[in-house]
C-alpha cells in the first residue's frame, strides 16, 4: 500500500538538498546485500563454539566501536565539541568506519542535516514524518542518502578523511580479519558479526526511538527525548533532548545521574593529552528553556507548529494509524517526500500556543 503523499516546497529543496525522494529500488537492494547478509549470517552463532573470551571480545568491540560513533563521528566530526590532533582525528575516523556505518564525512553531513530540519519533512530520519522502520533503517538503504551532503566543508580539506569516506569498508574488513586471528571462528562470529549487528541497531535507536519514547527537560522545536535505557546501550547518546537543546556539548548527560560513558572516555583521553577543550553547557544553558507549564511549552508549541505546519491535501493520520503504518510491511517511500504530520496535531499545537 502506498503512503499518502503531498507536494512540499522547502528552502533546502531550492538549494539542491535533499535530492528527490526515491523508493528503495532494485539497485539499492543490491547495494544493501552486505548489510542484509550480515544479519542473515547471525545463524552462524548456533554452529560455532562460544566461550568467555568470545563474549568478552564481542563486548569490547561493541563498546570501542560505539565510542567511535558517539565520541568520534557524532561529538567530534558532526558537532566539533572538542579538539584533537590530526593524527588522533584519523584514529577516531578509522574507529568509526570499523562500525560499518559508512564514512565520517557522510555520517557527519547527514547528521547536520538532521539537526537543521529535525522532525520536519526534510529530516532524513524523523519517525514522525515517515515511519519507525524508515527512521530506524530504511533511510540508510535508500538512494536518497547515498551522497555526502555539502554540509562538511570543514572536513573535506583533509585527504585522509576523504579517502576513508570513500573506502569506509576497509577498517571493518581489517577488524573482521583481526577478530578471526585472535579468536578463530568464534572470534569472528561474536567479536565481529554479533557485535556489528548489535552496534547497528543500538545506534539506530537514537534516530527512531529517542524521538518517540522518553522525557523532555528542555523546550525544543522537535520531539527529542531523554531515555535512560538508550543512554546505557549507546554510551550516553540517549540523553537526546539534552543534546538537541545544546548540540555542541561534549557531554550529553548534563547531571551526575545521567550516565554518559562516552564523556567519561573523553575525560580519560583528555588526561592523556589526546583531546582538549571539551565544551560543556554553562549554568545559563542548563536552566534555559526548561519545560514549565503555561510558560515555555506554549512557545515551543508555536515553534514546532511553524516548523511542521500542515500542507493542504495532507491526510489526517492519528497516532494509532501512524503506529500501524510504522510497523507494517515494506520499507518504501513514495516518489515525493511525504509529510504525515496531521492537521489535527498542528491545530492542537496552535491552540495551546495561544492559551
Amino acid at each position: 500500500m502506498e503512503r499518502p503523499t503531498t507536494s512540499l516546497r522547502t528552502p533546502s529543496s531550492s538549494a539542491g538538498w535533499p535530492p528527490p525522494t526515491q523508493p528503495i529500488g532494485f539497485t539499492n537492494w543490491l547495494k544493501a546485500i552486505p548489510f542484509i547478509g550480515l544479519h542473515l549470517a547471525l545463524v552462524a552463532v548456533f554452529f560455532v563454539p562460544v566461550d568467555f573470551w568470545a563474549v568478552g571480545l564481542c563486548v569490547f568491540t561493541y563498546v570501542a566501536r560505539m565510542f567511535g560513533i558517539t565520541g568520534g563521528y557524532h561529538r567530534y566530526f558532526a558537532h566539533r565539541s572538542y579538539k584533537t590532533s590530526r593524527v588522533f582525528q584519523f584514529c577516531l575516523a578509522w574507529l568509526g568506519c570499523s562500525s560499518l556505518q559508512k564514512g565520517p564525512l557522510w555520517w557527519a553531513g547527514h547528521h547536520r542535516e538532521h539537526h537543521r530540519h529535525s522532525d520536519t519533512p526534510t529530516d532524513p530520519h524523523s519517525p514522525h514524518e515517515t515511519s519507525f522502520w524508515w527512521s530506524h533503517v530504511g533511510w540508510i538503504l535508500s538512494s536518497e542518502h547515498v551522497d555526502t551532503p555539502n554540509t562538511v566543508p570543514d572536513w573535506q580539506r583533509y585527504p585522509e578523511l576523504r579517502w576513508l569516506d570513500r573506502y569506509h569498508w576497509v577498517p571493518g574488513l581489517c577488524l573482521a580479519v583481526l577478530c578471526y586471528l585472535v579468536g578463530g571462528v568464534s572470534g569472528l562470529a561474536w567479536g565481529f558479526l554479533v557485535s556489528t549487528i548489535l552496534l547497528y541497531h543500538g545506534t539506530f535507536t537514537i534516530n527512531s526511538l529517542s524521538h518517540l519514547f522518553g522525557t523532555r527537560r528542555y523546550v525544543t522545536a522537535d520531539d527529542s527525548r531523554n531515555n535512560f535505557l538508550l543512554a546505557l546501550i549507546t554510551l550516553g547518546e540517549g540523553w537526546h533532548n539534552n543534546h538537541h537543546h545544546y548540540q555542541s556539548s561534549a557531554n550529553q548527560g548534563f547531571f551526575w545521574w545521567e550516565i554518559d560513558i562516552s564523556y567519561m572516555i573523553l575525560c580519560g583521553l583528555r588526561c592523556c593529552g589526546l583531546v582538549w577543550d571539551l565544551r560543556k553547557p554553562g549554568e545559563k544553558a542548563l536552566t534555559h528553556k526548561l519545560v514549565e507549564p503555561n510558560t515555555t511549552v506554549p512557545r515551543s508549541a508555536e515553534e514546532l507548529a511553524a516548523n511542521c505546519s500542515a500542507v493542504e491535501g495532507v491526510s489526517v493520520l492519528g497516532w494509532t494509524r501512524r503506529w500501524a503504518r510504522a510497523f507494517g510491511p515494506g520499507l518504501r517511500r513514495s516518489q515525493t517526500r511525504p509529510t504525515q504530520l496531521s492537521r489535527r496535531r498542528t491545530e492542537w499545537l496552535m491552540s495551546i500556543s495561544h492559551q
